[in-house]
């Protein structure tokens, strides 16, 4: 799906496509398309109690990176991606959002929300169909990503006849589809075998160096985090927090043989140092 923006400004100003990531030169120079400032999220039950969900998280989503975001169990990771899409709105704090991310923020979520009475190829178009894209158009922009994503042959299939896998990358298809600035990704491949978790994971780490689109995946893998990500945002224990944002200083292209490497298994453990006694905590927390 695609969400609209909550941002209360915008910063910068319009950048040329992201076709070629190499020409945007150093990550730590790119402007930010997501701007976060001291957010905070308060939800209040039926009784009236308060339950802090985030408390002033500063993060910054730059152009054309991978942002990972991991922590505990309840810390509001998925609250978090929800306020930088503009599905929630943060009790006080700031976002701000890029003039050309306006309007261009798609959503992937764990459940893939594909709708049953739709054939796979609708599937992929209904983002354009809700903006006014003639079936023509729409029908040739989806098939583009339904190739990308090994699915053409199922164009005209229900998505009751494809697999978990497949419903997935179709959900992908149907975000990228849209032409977004930034895809935020709340746990999508959460409910998949490790084997077909692999393969999407393959897909996903493809696609983004093909296409410079800004990604942003929420995930409990520390595995996943570090082979997708150019960034891990590390959260605390509820209520979250962004407690380091790690870099990831492994070259693209990155595969499966990626996780054998001595530099990844470093890069796990310094990253599971800094998430374990927040697991601790949650664990206790949820007591």
């Amino acid at each position: 799906m695609v969400a609209s923006s909550a941002c209360s400004a915008t910063i910068g100003q319009p950048a040329p496509p992201a076709s070629i990531r190499a020409a945007m030169g150093d990550e730590t120079q790119r402007r930010s398309l997501l701007s976060a400032r001291d957010l905070v999220k308060v939800f209040v039950d039926a009784r009236g109690r308060a339950r802090e969900a985030l408390v002033g998280v500063d993060l910054d989503v730059r152009e054309g990176e991978f942002l990972s975001i991991i922590g505990p169990s309840g810390c509001g990771k998925s609250t978090l991606l929800r306020i930088l899409g503009g599905l929630s709105r943060p009790t006080s704090g700031s976002l701000e959002c890029a003039v050309d991310a306006v309007g261009r923020i798609a959503f992937v979520f764990q459940d893939h929300a594909l709708f049953p009475w739709l054939r796979v190829v609708d599937n992929a178009a209904f983002g354009l169909r809700m903006a006014g894209v003639g079936a023509r158009e729409r029908r040739r922009r989806a098939m583009v990503w339904l190739e990308r994503f090994g699915l053409a042959a199922f164009a005209d299939a229900w998505p009751d006849e494809l697999s978990g896998g497949m419903r997935q990358r179709l959900s992908l298809a149907r975000a990228l589809t849209t032409d977004p600035r930034v895809l935020l990704m709340d746990e999508p491949l959460g409910a998949l075998d490790p084997q077909t978790r692999l393969i999407v994971q393959q897909d996903l780490a493809r696609l983004f160096e093909e296409t410079g689109v800004t990604m942003v995946l929420v995930t409990h893998s520390l595995e996943e985090a570090l082979l997708l990500g150019d960034r891990v945002a590390a959260m605390t224990a509820r209520p979250g927090r962004i407690a380091e944002v790690l870099q990831v200083p492994l070259a693209r292209p990155r595969r499966e043989d990626t996780l054998d490497t001595t530099a990844f298994a470093a890069l796990r453990h310094a990253l599971w140092q800094r998430l374990e006694r927040e697991v601790h905590s949650a664990m206790e927390l949820q007591r």
